[in-house]
C-alpha cells in the first residue's frame, strides 16, 4: 500500500508543545519529537484508573452486602425492585465497558477517550443519584476532568478492523458474564440449597438468554435482580458483538501490485545492499514510501508494535525520508516503532533519524563467499564427512531456478515438503518469504535431494541482488540420511558459479558472539552466565544448534541489530517480535477442521464464493 501520505503534519505535535516534556532529544533538522514521549504518565494513569473504576462498578453491583446500602433499596416495597435492578445492571454494564476501554486509553486511542468520557458521565450521575457514599462518583469525576484537560494526549487513530475481533470480544464478554453470575451466587447467602458448580453455570447461561434455570433464591427479590442482571448482560453481549461484526471492516494494509512492481525495481537497482531485502515481498507485510518514492520500508503491525525488518529498500540517501514516514505513521497510531535484523549502517541511520531509538546487537548472519569456499582443511572435516556419507547413500542434488521448474513438478515438490512439517505454524518474518513458487519469483533457486527418485530434502533461496542468494526455507524428511542439508548447501555453493552467484547467506545465529566468547578460556562470570541462559533457552528455541550448523561452513559473520523505541517498550516489542517470528503462537480454533466434522463444508463453499 503506497503510504507516502503518512507524513501528515497532524500526526505530530505542534512546535509549542515540544518543549513541555522538559527533555532535550537530539533530533535531525526539521524533525519534531515523538508525540508518544510527551506526558507518558497520562495515558497509563487514565488506563489503570478506568480499569479500577470498572472493576469497582462490577464488584459493587454483584456484591449483595453492598446492595443493601443503596438508597433505592428502600423503595422496593413500592416499585418491586425494578428501578434498583436496572440501576445495578447499568452499573455493571458501564463497568464492563470501562474495562474494555482501558487498554485503548493506555494506547492513546481517540475513540476510546470519547467513549470513556461518555461512560464516566453516566457513572457520575448514577453514583450521585443513588449511592450514599460519593467516593466512586468523585473518583469518576476526577478522572473525567483529567481526561478533558489532557484531551490532546489521546490523538491516536484506530487500528485496522477485522471480523475476528467480534469473535474475540464475544468470548471475552461471555466469560465475564459467567464470572459475574457465579460470583453473585457465591457471595449471596440465600440459595434454596447447595447447588453444584455445573448447575450454577447452567443457571447463569440460561439467564443470559432470558430462561429460568435450576437455581432458586431466597428471598425472591434476589432472583429478580439476578434475572434482570443476566438478561441485560446477555442483551449487552449480543449488541456489542453484533455491532463489531456488522460495522464496515478495515482490512490491514497490504502493498498493491503497483507497489510490488516498484519494490522489485528498487531491489533490481539496490538489492545487493541487504540480503533481507527480498523478504519485504512477503504477502503479510505492508510498505510505506518516502516522499520521493526512492526508498521504502516493509513492516507489519503486531500487538501495537510497528515492526520493520532489514534495512530500508532503495538508495541510502533516500532512507531518511522512508524512516520519517515510518515514524510518523507509528506516531499517528501510537504504535511502538521497532526494526528487526537491520545492518550496522541501517541501525546507525535509524538511531540518527529516529531521535530516541536504541540499537541492540541481535546476532550474526552467516555469509559464505563462493570464491573462498573449499571442503579441504581440518575446519571443514565435519561437512566433508557428512557430504561424503550422503553421496554414498545414492543421494542426487539438483539446483535450478524456479523459472526452470515445470509448474506441476513444483507443486508436487512443495506438497511433499509441506508433508514433512511437524507443526502447521510456519516460522519466520524477517528472514522468510512465506511461499515457494510465486508468479514473479522465477529468480529464486530451489535445491532438491532425491534418493532413487524420491524427494528427501529441499532448500529454497531468494535473490540477493544480481549475484547473491539468501536462504529462505530448509526442510528434509525425518527418515532422510543425516547431513542432507549440509549436502544441499555444498552442492548449491558448487553450482553457484554457473548461476552467476558470488555469495550465499545462510541462517541467522541469534547472540552468536555471546555463545562464541562465553566458551573461551578467560571469559568472565557475566558472559558465562549469559551463555548459560542462552543454552537453557536453546531447549525450546534453535539458538545453539543454528550457530553450530552455520559455523561448520566457516562463514563471514555479519552483525545484525534490533532497533526499538526505548527501555519501557522493550518487553512489549520483544513479545511482538516473538509473535511475528511465530516463536510465540497464541491458541487458535481450527474452524475448517470443526466445520468438516460438523458437515458444514458444503455450506461454507457458497459463502466463500459470495465473498
Amino acid at each position: 500500500m503506497h503510504m507516502s501520505e503518512a507524513s501528515e503534519p497532524s500526526a505530530l505535535p505542534d512546535a509549542a508543545d515540544a518543549g513541555e516534556t522538559g527533555e532535550h532529544t537530539q533530533l535531525p533538522p526539521g524533525r519534531e519529537p515523538d508525540r508518544r514521549q510527551r506526558h507518558r504518565w497520562v495515558p497509563i494513569t487514565a488506563g489503570w484508573l478506568s480499569l479500577l473504576i470498572g472493576l469497582a462498578d462490577v464488584v459493587s453491583a454483584v456484591t449483595p452486602r453492598l446492595q443493601l446500602m443503596h438508597r433505592l433499596h428502600r423503595i422496593t416495597p413500592f416499585v418491586p425492585g425494578v428501578l434498583t435492578n436496572v440501576t445495578f445492571t447499568a452499573d455493571v454494564i458501564i463497568g464492563l465497558l470501562l474495562l474494555m476501554l482501558s487498554h485503548g486509553l493506555r494506547r492513546r486511542k481517540r475513540r476510546a477517550w470519547q467513549a470513556t468520557c461518555l461512560l464516566l458521565t453516566f457513572s457520575v450521575l448514577i453514583h450521585v443519584v443513588h449511592a450514599p457514599y460519593l467516593a466512586p462518583g468523585v473518583i469518576s469525576a476526577i478522572l473525567l476532568g483529567g481526561l478533558l484537560f489532557y484531551r490532546d494526549e489521546f490523538y491516536a487513530v484506530g487500528d485496522a478492523l477485522t471480523r475476528w475481533r467480534a469473535a474475540r470480544v464475544f468470548v471475552c464478554l461471555l466469560i465475564a458474564d459467567l464470572a459475574i453470575g457465579l460470583t453473585y451466587m457465591l457471595l449471596v447467602h440465600g440459595l434454596a440449597q447447595d447447588y453444584s458448580v455445573w448447575q450454577r453455570i447452567v443457571h447463569t447461561a440460561y439467564g443470559l438468554v432470558g430462561v429460568t434455570g435450576p437455581v432458586r433464591f431466597v428471598p425472591e427479590n434476589r432472583s429478580d435482580f439476578f434475572n434482570t442482571l443476566t438478561s441485560s448482560l446477555g442483551v449487552f453481549t449480543l449488541l456489542v458483538t453484533g455491532y463489531l461484526f456488522l460495522r464496515p471492516a478495515k482490512p490491514e494494509g497490504r502493498f498493491s501490485p503497483q507497489d510490488e512492481g516498484e519494490i522489485r525495481g528498487l531491489l533490481g537497482r539496490h538489492g545487493h545492499r541487504d540480503s533481507l531485502g527480498y523478504f519485504t515481498l512477503r504477502h503479510d507485510k505492508s510498505v510505506i514510501w518516502s516522499a520521493t518514492g526512492k526508498s521504502c520500508v516493509g513492516y507489519r503491525v503486531v500487538s501495537g508494535v510497528m515492526l520493520a525488518s532489514g534495512d530500508p529498500i532503495g538508495d541510502p540517501e533516500a532512507w531518511p525520508g522512508a524512516i520519517h514516514a515510518f515514524l510518523d505513521e507509528a506516531a499517528r497510531h501510537a504504535w511502538a516503532p521497532a526494526v528487526m535484523g537491520c545492518s550496522e549502517l541501517g541501525a546507525e541511520v535509524w538511531c540518527r533519524e529516529g531521535g530516541g531509538l536504541t540499537a541492540l546487537e541481535l546476532g550474526d548472519e552467516a555469509v559464505v563467499e563462493v570464491a573462498d569456499f573449499s571442503l579441504t582443511g581440518r575446519q571443514m572435516r565435519n561437512v566433508r564427512q557428512m557430504t561424503a556419507r550422503v553421496c554414498r547413500q545414492g543421494y542426487v542434488a539438483e539446483i535450478r531456478r524456479l523459472s526452470e521448474v515445470p509448474p506441476d513438478e513444483l507443486e508436487r515438490l512443495v506438497r511433499r515438503a509441506d508433508s514433512w512439517r511437524g507443526s502447521p505454524t510456519e516460522r519466520g518474518f524477517s528472514m522468510a518469504l512465506g511461499r515457494v513458487g510465486g508468479p514473479a519469483d522465477g529468480d529464486c533457486v530451489i535445491a532438491t535431494a532425491t534418493e532413487n527418485g524420491v524427494l528427501r530434502g529441499l532448500l529454497h533461496f531468494v535473490p540477493w541482488g544480481s549475484d547473491g542468494l539468501s536462504l529462505d526455507l530448509m526442510r528434509r524428511e525425518r527418515t532422510a540420511q543425516p547431513g542432507v542439508n549440509d549436502f544441499l548447501i555444498v552442492e548449491t555453493i558448487k553450482a553457484a558459479q554457473d548461476l552467476g552467484i558470488k555469495r550465499v547467506s545462510l541462517n541467522f545465529a541469534v547472540f552468536r558472539s555471546a555463545l562464541a566468547r562465553g566458551e573461551r578460556i578467560g571469559a568472565g562470570p557475566v558472559l558465562r552466565a549469559w551463555r548459560g541462559i542462552l543454552l537453557f533457552a536453546s531447549r525450546w528455541f534453535q539458538i545453539e544448534s543454528l550457530y553450530k550448523f552455520n559455523a561448520k561452513f566457516c562463514p563471514l559473520w555479519v552483525p545484525r541489530f534490533f532497533v526499538f523505541s526505548g527501555t519501557r517498550d522493550a518487553p512489549r516489542v520483544a513479545l511482538a517480535a516473538l509473535e511475528a517470528e511465530a516463536f510465540l503462537v497464541w491458541p487458535t480454533v481450527e474452524v475448517r477442521r470443526i466445520a468438516r466434522r460438523m458437515g458444514l463444508t458444503r455450506l461454507a463453499r457458497p459463502l466463500r464464493r459470495h465473498r
